[in-house]
């Protein structure tokens, strides 16, 4: 199987068992593999093939806020083991649980549930972030998990870098975009655990509409914890894969100021700055966008779909653009 040896990692884990394999889709960085001996089932993960930055994809970071996580019973999948030796399966990797449940990639299977389970799955949603930024990062051993002071001006400045790295054309306000958000950045309060990513698509989701687990945590860090609500409120609006239907208009899918307010009165956070917050989860959103356009225009993606990309950027730029006028 493509990026793994299941021979090398059966002899790794002294299994008499054959192993067997599947890959998931749906994930563009690490990648990740569902494997069972017949009688157990693990979810193993491993940077892309290829070259990697060395600080980049990093297993041994993931294992380690997964294993804290599950510790207080977040709903995270548990790890199982941690292997640094790029040797065994030709890149480190780790184990962990496997979690039943759904991941909703489709706003047409979005529509399937009904107004009243789509709005219980969204506000699931939004309480199990209000959960994960309640959690005290010293006491669950991840007090240097990241540095939380300066975090919005470090994004700020480091988005704009992703941009000046991604030009293969123009991109209409964008570069005013970026220049409003760095006039007032929000210092932000005591940081916590922040996923990076947190969306629908990046849960598994139990049959009563509940979120039995919350994948891909490659880009946790210690931050601002607004900077996770923002990004899921613009994920909530944002057309998949190029297409006009988003989560935000599925009968039953509350509204974003609704969204907000429930997260602020679980988690007793100050959102009267959630605006910048939004610009900016918009503005980086169409950094990343565009950084998948440039790579499609040089002839540097796989697969289908890219076409479109590019043509998110500039309503994303008019998203953010909106949101710092109180839109």
């Amino acid at each position: 199987m493509k990026g793994l040896d299941l021979e090398r990692l059966q002899d790794y884990l002294g299994s008499s068992r054959d192993l067997t394999g599947t890959m998931f889709a749906g994930g563009r960085s690490n990648l990740t593999y569902a494997v069972t001996d017949g009688e157990q089932r693990w979810v193993l993960r491993r940077p892309p093939l290829g070259h990697v930055l060395p600080t980049a994809h990093d297993m041994a970071r993931e294992h380690r806020v997964l294993e804290a996580l599950a510790k207080v019973g977040f709903p995270a999948p548990r790890p199982v083991l941690l292997c640094t030796d790029p040797d065994v399966i030709g890149a480190p990797f780790y184990l962990m649980e496997h979690v039943d449940g759904k991941i909703y990639r489709d706003v047409a299977e979005l529509h399937t549930l009904g107004p009243d389970r789509m709005r219980a799955l969204t506000l699931s949603l939004v309480d199990t972030m209000a959960d994960l930024h309640a959690l005290d990062p010293a006491a669950i051993g991840l007090g240097d998990f990241g540095r939380p002071e300066g975090f919005n001006q470090r994004q700020v400045n480091r988005w704009k870098k992703q941009l000046d790295a991604s030009r293969s054309r123009e991109v209409a306000g964008i570069e005013e975009l970026h220049a409003r958000l760095a006039v007032h950045v929000p210092a932000g309060g005591p940081g916590t655990v922040v996923h990076g990513d947190f969306r629908l698509d990046n849960v598994l989701i139990g049959d009563e509409f509940q979120v039995n687990a919350v994948l891909d945590w490659e880009m946790s860090t210690l931050g601002d914890p607004l900077s996770d609500l923002a990004l899921m409120l613009v994920y909530a609006d944002l057309p998949l894969d190029g297409r006009p239907a988003t989560p935000l208009r599925v009968p039953g899918h509350p509204a974003l100021s609704e969204l907000s307010a429930r997260y602020a009165e679980r988690s007793r956070r100050d959102v009267s700055d959630l605006h910048w917050y939004v610009g900016f989860a918009a503005f980086k959103l169409a950094v990343i966008l565009e950084g998948v356009h440039y790579r499609y225009v040089q002839g540097q993606t796989v697969g289908e779909g890219f076409e479109t990309i590019g043509d998110m950027v500039g309503p994303l730029v008019v998203r953010g653009h909106k949101a710092l006028e109180g839109h």
